[in-house]
């Protein structure tokens, strides 16, 4: 197995804190484990160790394998977690992306949120690694957008940049965006003064301006935004917007932009493109977990029937309450 590192990826907890990223994974677990693993209680010896692997199954750009690694190990401290693909890195399929040695309660109670995030992450990465490697011979930027899975924003954002995308802003607060309805809202005022009111009123921020004419982007280009918005512009369109500004604002492109013809409108010469379908729409990449066979059931020996553990049983209250107990004890 082969992986290829795309970009330098900054680390995950300089996008979301760490008590947030924690939080998060705490109500995801108590979403899926409620009172607890019933049907592992049932069956597995709680003393039980086992190896297991995540598999790709189909070539992707990998995303959100610390946060797995973290899920399994809220679940037990004494997990021992090889991340073998880190974040950021392409792999062929069939190419194992950790290997994690453990429990097999809490391996098993962990398989699907870890899954969960990891799948999510990696989908957004790999086709975010599609636009960009469609656009990089002219050097355009492929952006995000705010159309995000509610909580998750960070976490999403974090996986375009491994698939060698760009965050657009985060959120209302880090951006001014003079979008269709804040202009209609500032009525028949000039467009420049509104540039210029942003400015004075979030000094230091950058301040962009959507359009959706030619004559609305010369109105803008007179206001003298840090950028512009073109939305909704066909990639002939997009060429004239291109020669009008002539260099005096880097230009965005938005809207209706999908595999097909972003080519084309990069070809067109705008500096970026942004794709809301980066978040919402990405599918999940195909990946499993898998147990590998005990060394000793190789050579046909029967491990000890994990129905009739050693070891005395908790009863199903008790177990249910010490799952709850594991996960709150994870700040």
């Amino acid at each position: 197995m082969t992986s290829t590192r795309r970009n330098r990826i900054s680390p995950l907890s300089d996008s979301l804190p760490v008590p947030g990223l924690r939080g998060l994974i705490r109500r995801a677990l108590r979403e899926d484990l409620g009172s607890g693993d019933i049907t592992s209680h049932a069956l597995i010896a709680p003393g039980r160790v086992i190896t297991a692997v995540v598999i790709a199954r189909h070539a992707c750009i990998v995303s959100g394998g610390g946060i797995a690694a973290h899920i399994f190990r809220m679940l037990d401290h004494g997990m021992r977690i090889r991340i073998l693909v880190p974040d950021g890195c392409r792999v062929r399929e069939a190419a194992p992306l950790m290997r994690i040695t453990g429990k097999a309660r809490a391996i098993l109670a962990g398989e699907r949120t870890a899954l969960n995030f990891l799948q999510r992450l990696t989908g957004i990465a790999t086709l975010t690694a599609r636009f960009v490697e469609q656009v990089k011979p002219h050097g355009t930027r492929i952006l995000d957008t705010r159309k995000t899975t509610p909580i998750w924003r960070m976490l999403e954002k974090y996986a375009v940049r491994c698939g060698g995308g760009t965050n657009h802003r985060m959120g209302l607060y880090d951006q001014v965006l003079i979008k269709d309805n804040h202009r209609r809202l500032w009525g028949a005022r000039d467009l420049a003064e509104a540039v210029q009111t942003a400015r004075h009123r979030c000094p230091g921020v950058p301040v962009e301006v959507e359009v959706e004419t030619e004559a609305e982007l010369e109105r803008a280009l007179a206001a003298r935004p840090d950028w512009i918005l073109l939305d909704n512009m066909t990639p002939a369109r997009l060429r004239r917007c291109v020669h009008l500004c002539h260099g005096r604002c880097p230009l965005e492109a938005s809207g209706g932009i999908t595999l097909a013809n972003v080519k084309a409108v990069a070809a067109a010469g705008v500096q970026a493109i942004s794709l809301g379908c980066l978040t919402h729409s990405a599918p999940a990449a195909d990946l499993s977990l898998e147990i590998l066979k005990h060394p000793a059931e190789s050579r046909g020996v029967f491990l000890r029937n994990p129905a009739k553990p050693r070891t005395p049983c908790l009863s199903l209250a008790s177990h249910r309450s010490s799952w709850r107990r594991r996960v709150d004890a994870n700040p």
